[in-house]
């Protein structure tokens, strides 16, 4: 990584940055206060004292710097009094390439919200000294398993494409009810819909229209006849956002442990261990590697228990 690039990453986080339109600005604070008035105004000036807020070349910006249209400016997100979640990653596999990470629940994959440092894309940064590292796709913050992340810059887009053309086979694990009619399906039971967001933005859900969510899903064990619950395989074929939750939903089982389907419950305190996490699990992935040519095929270690 050359001297520039360096600039725009501290901890483990990449800056990220925002271009000035034309505007009555007098300042680059004043600016920045009013484009994001989710954040303090004590906030900003913390961040400009701390040479948190950058030039596209790089130079820290005093407080009263002037604002100039059209400029790019550069800003390092800070979380005040961030929590520590107590959950471990593991990385599975690395080489020149990729680095594959088995995620524990409740860990985010990218920097959001009120976490930052605490995430895997960070967490991983930082251990092992990879700057450019990316996730080349990502898993909900409550789902467990399996996430693959490019170390090159030049080889980001031959990874996406596997995701984008549908040459990569994932497959989840999830523990939801027991549901008779599902367990006498010989073949796995495909649930093809289109999703959209729904009113709740933090929800989706199935409208009329041409699909663009495809799961195929088989139940592979009922656990106990007293539980009233069973052991489900589900292979995404596309990668909506909540596809398994809402393909399990619709089936009339939704997943054990969901904190937004069917209803969506206030934010759990997740930097305290003793919650329930969601029965749900990246299990394993399989493909072939577009740069190696190889078949390649990671098992997550986790297992999901009650």
């Amino acid at each position: 990584m050359n001297r520039l690039a360096e600039c725009f990453t501290r901890d483990g986080v990449g800056a990220s940055q925002v271009h000035c339109p034309e505007g009555p600005w007098p300042t680059v604070y004043a600016f920045l206060c009013e484009q994001f008035k989710f954040v303090s105004e004590q906030e900003w000036e913390l961040r400009f004292h701390t040479k948190s807020i950058l030039t596209s070349t790089g130079v820290a910006l005093p407080l009263n710097a002037m604002y100039v249209p059209k400029q790019v400016v550069f800003y390092f997100r800070t979380i005040l009094n961030e929590p520590h979640l107590p959950y471990e990653e593991t990385v599975l596999y690395q080489d020149e390439c990729l680095v594959v990470a088995d995620k524990p629940h409740f860990l985010p994959v990218i920097p959001s919200g009120q976490y930052v440092q605490e995430t895997l894309l960070v967490r991983l940064k930082r251990t092992l000294n990879l700057p450019d590292l990316v996730p080349l796709h990502r898993i909900d913050r409550d789902t467990a398993g399996v996430v693959l992340f490019a170390i090159k810059p030049s080889q980001r887009a031959a990874y996406h494409a596997l995701f984008r053309d549908g040459n990569i086979t994932k497959t989840y694990q999830a523990i939801a009810p027991y549901k008779e009619s599902l367990a006498h399906v010989e073949m796995p039971f495909s649930v093809i819909n289109r999703l959209e967001t729904a009113a709740n933005f933090m929800q989706m859900h199935a409208v009329v229209g041409e699909p663009n969510a495809h799961t195929d899903i088989v139940c592979i064990e009922q656990l106990s006849a007293d539980s009233g619950l069973a052991r489900y395989t589900l292979q995404p074929r596309t990668g909506k956002r909540h596809q398994l939750r809402v393909h399990m939903l619709g089936l009339g089982v939704p997943i054990i442990g969901d904190g937004i389907y069917p209803e969506f419950l206030p934010e759990r305190d997740i930097s305290k261990i003793g919650h329930a996490p969601l029965q749900l699990l990246a299990q394993s992935i399989r493909f072939i590697d577009p740069i190696t040519e190889q078949l390649r095929c990671f098992t997550s270690q986790r297992n999901l228990t009650l």
